[in-house]
């Protein structure tokens, strides 16, 4: 499972990178995947809406198990 998300992740980066922004694989536990968005994204009043909206999407369609995305902030 950890490889197939590490997997999505290098296939979504492209996109926020482009938009100045960037996004990095934690971990994943109890159905959860962390991740740590930097760049413009960790500023970015509408980073709540990217995870949910976006990431959250592309990765429910692919991993149904998946309960939520949770941005680490370190």
């Amino acid at each position: 499972m950890e490889e197939k998300l590490k997997e999505m992740i290098e296939q979504m980066r492209p996109y926020l990178i482009m938009d100045g922004g960037d996004i990095e694989y934690v971990k994943y536990e109890d159905n959860y995947l962390y991740v740590k968005l930097s760049g413009s994204c960790l500023h970015c009043m509408y980073q709540d809406n990217t995870i949910n909206d976006f990431i959250f999407e592309y990765f429910k369609t692919e991993v149904p198990e998946l309960a939520g995305i949770i941005n680490v902030n370190l």
